[in-house]
């Protein structure tokens, strides 16, 4: 178990469950589109945000962001520490900085000594794409030169007395991430969080993130995660939400699964399970569920007998069941609308049961 630390009031390590982040990409001189975004981001599941700081001209704005964010925030860093202290004088909840560009030694002790007073804990981070080159020596492997890059700026912020941090190791390379990530879980007692950076579009990036993050996630690494994507911001939300699902780490989201269809299909299942998610929406269940939506009587309930509850469709009408069991009929029509029913009461079940 690794080391608990707090990001405003979200809880990071310890038995605290995985945390799901993401950061705005609006202007953050804009403090309204930015604020709107994050207001969104936190409809969609977001539990921390992180905002750049690229400027001492934009550290009043973040302030104002800060105060009027409904998640806590963290102040994106680089190469200017004074920055650093200034979004902490300004309301940050966390601070991202690499060390290896922040300035040096001197710059850093400055930033860990403001963190210390007041309370703020550090993300450190090392990128593949911005390790210092004293580190790619011969000998050592792109995963290898990032851990003791790591380890190196982790005894320099001990010798500070400060320990309130987590980690990130992160290549846009999925089996460098994971095996620095693997690497750095075994020497290190900080939280660890995961991505895989530059991971591109939502397309190709989303399966990226989705092999590197769930690897480790089901390996029992990893703390809190970002899905890293030349997307809106929301879409990554979504990814994420989905990644910790499949790795059995949900919360309360309802997890859907559906057939590919095939000859035996005789109804529209893509239309009726797009359908099924534009119902649940933004619904949010203090459970999670897994609903299945099936073509055929083959393929449901039986290949899906261990969702909660489902809906398969044979030529003349609709089967409702759970865990296998067939519990109704109904019609094409109102099919969905009955299961959505269906997701409401197992949740007053799974409540007092």
């Amino acid at each position: 178990m690794k080391r608990e630390i707090f990001v405003g009031r979200v809880g990071i390590g310890g038995a605290h469950p995985v945390s799901i982040q993401s950061m705005t990409n609006t202007a953050t001189e804009d403090v309204e589109s930015t604020l709107k975004q994050i207001r969104r981001l936190k409809g969609a599941g977001c539990d921390i945000v992180r905002v750049s700081v690229p400027s001492k001209s934009a550290l009043a704005a973040f302030g104002k962001i800060t105060a009027r964010s409904p998640l806590p925030v963290i102040a994106d860093i680089h190469f200017d520490s004074t920055l650093a202290l200034g979004a902490m004088d300004n309301g940050a909840h966390g601070i991202r900085i690499n060390p290896g560009n922040i300035g040096g030694n001197e710059k850093l002790k400055a930033v860990v000594r403001l963190a210390a007073q007041k309370k703020i804990p550090i993300r450190i981070g090392v990128n593949a794409g911005s390790l210092e080159k004293k580190y790619c020596r011969a000998g050592l492997s792109q995963a290898e030169a990032m851990v003791s890059s790591l380890l190196d700026k982790i005894k320099f912020i001990e010798d500070q007395h400060f320990f309130d941090m987590k980690i990130s190791l992160k290549s846009h390379d999925v089996r460098e991430t994971v095996a620095a990530n693997r690497l750095a879980d075994r020497q290190c007692p900080y939280p660890l969080h995961l991505g895989v950076t530059e991971a591109g579009t939502f397309f190709s990036g989303s399966i990226r993130s989705a092999l590197g993050i769930g690897s480790l996630l089901l390996d029992g690494i990893g703390n809190t995660i970002r899905v890293s994507l030349t997307a809106n911001p929301v879409r990554e939300i979504k990814v994420a939400r989905q990644i910790l699902m499949a790795a059995g780490l949900a919360r309360n989201d309802i997890e859907i699964i559906s057939c590919p269809t095939c000859a035996r299909t005789s109804v529209d299942l893509i239309a009726l399970v797009k359908e099924f998610e534009k119902k649940i929406g933004r619904l949010r269940f203090p459970c999670p569920v897994r609903v299945a939506i099936m073509g055929c009587e083959v393929n449901g309930p039986g290949e899906a007998k261990d969702a909660d509850i489902g809906l398969a469709f044979s030529k003349r009408h609709g089967l409702l069941f759970k865990k296998g069991r067939i519990v109704g009929k109904t019609d094409m029509v109102e099919g969905l609308d009955r299961l959505v029913e269906m997701v409401g009461e197992l949740q007053v079940e799974k409540k007092h049961g």
